[in-house]
């Protein structure tokens, strides 16, 4: 008899996915504690006292009744740093005796990980049966897997698969579950493999697409299971079992989702990070004029209204949403604020998430917790219809703290920290629980880190971090593709030892920025008024100046597109080095006095070969350090990536690539400003005709016709030599 992870999973095994042996083999320990909970509590208990670490939150009080196998998974299975996640899994392996000639895994591909803040998979109001059917289908679940014979153990485990499926706090983190005790039985799909199977491989299940709008039963999801394994197995893909798949899907919507953050806020975002893991804070109306607030409040719910345009879910965009509206209601109107906060509502808030609740410009009238995902309730009156579930915390009456309150109906202000505190802080007396903050625990990030993903020498990143400790200001100049962007966040999270996305911002300049976009200004209201609003790098300097025990970068991505003595203004003297805190200077929109502190960075990004810009302005020059960045095709870790790619295709386009920047290096009219960066070349997990085509006909060759614009002789010399290197 043997199981199914241990025959053909064992075939397709790489180096990375090592973890899948250990997570069987933890699975099958823990499966003998199914009838000693109490012993496996104390025994959970006892690791996390010796680890120095917090015992997972079971219950609403903290009491330690009961647990499921799942919820033991999910604590080393969710958003915690990496140095954590492997001290867990060493002394799980030592106190549940796992067999010492099963590595612990140190490299986690492919690995779906929960919301710390939904890490329980019961819920604190529950039946009495719940976590004994959870166990029940640990145990079916196991016996599926690893028998050959699977009549008997199918039928069992659809049985406890529907029964779980019913309880609450069960969603798709059930099939997550499933797949982290058998990986090559059972397929993840979490939201990020359900939206990669339907943007990539829909033929893996049919185009039955349709399957993925709500958790699944027992007999489709084990059908989805073994036909996609099989067809991964069979069909060739890049990608050959279900981690592999898994990992596919978290590297492309990752990809996708920094894309979309570039485009703006009418990208299509619909990927949800259900690994997040930061608490947001919302200003909320329930109502015009809050009228609907003690209605919510007695509820428990919070509504936004919007009802006639139907299910929220059924929309995959914001463009959506609004055509959707235009339709409905005023085909006149643009309904951008609209869907935006529908959108926000629906697809971008989380459970744990914090409410404000407002009333008018100057009021808040309460704050709760939501608990729930968002819902469609055609029973709620007055269009109503669109709900979360919400534990009211506070009911009362609170003056607003600083100036009027914004208009939208919901707002995410969890970027203005400040903001936020202060909220908080009105609370601090009144009746009703006090909400919990969350620990947010992100990844470190050191100098190797930097060195192993962006191609330059320990020489050149000692004298960039050298540049931007002593000048403050730095700009990253270069050709297009040496990767300004992609070492430019990775830079600060090495600056900082940590990747805390909270002390990183990007903004993109362009030709309309203007100071009030970036320090503050006047804008427009819904009702015909004005309002002074501020601008991020003034919110980020302030940010800063409340933490300064702690660097922060801003970073400005094509620095050079805007009018820079329009941005910056009064900051030209500020941000240089010798005036951080010392000199402040009244704002032009306030009598506010304002510095700009030293524990905040800015980094630059200029490309040299847009022929559009014009050239910067010497006060803002002389107060940056400029560093040129080059492409790293001679790096060591770009040669190591040519060799471990090992394709003589590849290679060629490289070597002609290099030859074709020495002809561009040489021309009077380029020179190595115009050079072909590195970029366009990386992060190929497998080299295809198709995708070097790619590369050739709709990247490199349009930026030849761009340089050589009024010599078609060269661009076309030059085209074929590309096209000839990839035959």
């Amino acid at each position: 008899m043997e199981a199914y992870g241990h025959t053909k999973g064992d075939e397709m095994m790489q180096e990375n996915y090592e973890w899948v042996k250990f997570y069987s083999a933890f699975a099958d320990k823990l499966l003998e504690y199914e009838t000693n909970r109490k012993f496996l509590l104390e025994k959970l208990q006892n690791i996390f006292n010796g680890l120095g670490m917090k015992f997972q939150k079971l219950e609403e009080d903290d009491s330690v009744v009961d647990i499921d196998p799942f919820t033991v998974f999910g604590m080393f299975n969710k958003g915690l740093s990496e140095a954590n996640r492997i001290s867990i899994i060493k002394e799980f392996a030592k106190e549940f005796d796992i067999d010492k000639t099963i590595k612990i895994p140190t490299v986690f591909d492919g690995i779906p990980t929960l919301n710390n803040l939904k890490a329980v998979f019961f819920g604190w109001t529950r039946q009495d049966s719940d976590i004994d059917n959870l166990w029940l289908l640990f145990r079916t679940a196991i016996e599926y897997a690893d028998i050959a014979d699977r009549t008997r153990a199918r039928d069992a485990f659809i049985r406890a698969y529907n029964t779980v499926i019913k309880q609450n706090n069960i969603k798709w983190n059930i099939t997550m579950g499933l797949f982290w005790i058998r990986p090559y039985a059972f397929v993840n799909l979490d939201s990020r493999t359900r939206w990669y199977i339907k943007e990539y491989c829909p033929e893996l299940v049919d185009g039955k697409t349709k399957t993925f709008k709500e958790v699944p039963n027992g007999e489709t999801y084990l059908w989805l299971s073994e036909t996609i394994s099989e067809r991964l197995f069979d069909m060739g893909l890049q990608y050959k079992n279900l981690p592999e798949l898994s990992y596919a899907a978290y590297i492309e919507s990752e990809r996708v989702n920094q894309d979309n953050k570039k485009v703006g806020d009418d990208a299509n975002t619909a990927i949800v990070e259900e690994d997040a893991n930061a608490v947001h804070y919302w200003l909320y109306a329930p109502g015009r004029g809050g009228e609907k607030w003690e209605e919510f409040y007695k509820q428990g719910i919070m509504a936004i209204g919007w009802g006639e345009i139907g299910d929220l879910s059924q929309f995959t965009d914001k463009n959506q949403m609004k055509a959707k509206m235009k339709e409905t209601y005023d085909p006149n109107r643009p309904y951008k604020n609209d869907a935006h906060a529908t959108w926000q509502f629906a697809k971008e808030m989380k459970v744990g998430d914090v409410i404000f609740v407002k009333k008018g410009m100057h009021q808040i009238i309460g704050r709760g917790v939501v608990e729930s995902d968002y819902i469609y309730d055609p029973s709620q009156p007055d269009g109503y219809n669109n709900i979360r579930k919400v534990k009211w915390i506070n009911n009362g009456s609170w003056d607003h703290p600083w100036h009027q309150i914004v208009l939208k109906t919901l707002t995410d202000i969890t970027q203005y920290t400040e903001y936020v505190r202060n909220l908080n802080s009105l609370f601090d007396n009144a009746q009703g629980e006090e909400i919990e903050e969350k620990e947010i625990i992100y990844p470190p990030y050191s100098p190797e880190n930097f060195l192993n993903d962006v191609y330059m020498s320990e020489d050149e990143y000692n004298t960039l971090v050298q540049l931007v400790s002593v000048k403050k200001n730095v700009i990253l100049q270069g050709a297009p593709g040496v990767g300004k962007t992609f070492a430019a966040r990775r830079l600060a999270y090495s600056m900082m030892g940590v990747q805390d996305p909270e002390r990183v911002m990007m903004i993109q300049f362009h030709q309309s920025y203007s100071y009030e976009d970036f320090i503050m200004g006047y804008r427009p209201t819904e009702n015909g008024g004005f309002v002074l609003k501020k601008g991020p790098f003034y919110n980020f300097c302030k940010k800063a100046e409340n933490d300064s025990d702690n660097d922060y970068f801003f970073i400005i991505d094509e620095i050079n597109r805007g009018n820079l003595s329009k941005i910056f203004g009064e900051l030209f003297m500020l941000i240089e080095t010798d005036k951080r805190e010392k000199v402040k200077l009244q704002l032009l929109y306030s009598d506010e006095k304002f510095s700009v502190p030293n524990n905040l960075y800015i980094i630059g990004m200029m490309n040299t070969a847009d022929r559009s810009l014009a050239m910067l302005d010497y006060a803002l020059r002389r107060r940056f350090a400029f560093y040129e960045m080059k492409p790293g095709f001679e790096s060591e870790k770009f040669i190591e990536y040519r060799m471990n790619l090992n394709n003589p295709k590849f290679d060629r386009l490289i070597n002609t690539v290099e030859s074709l920047n020495n002809a561009i290096a040489s021309d009077d009219a380029l020179g190595d400003g115009f050079k072909i960066g590195h970029s366009y070349f990386c992060n190929i997990k497998e080299i295809t005709d198709a995708r070097l085509s790619n590369i050739v006909e709709y990247e490199l060759i349009p930026m030849l016709k761009e340089y050589w614009f009024d010599e078609p002789a060269k661009v076309k010399d030059w085209s074929n030599r590309l096209r000839s290197a990839i035959k």
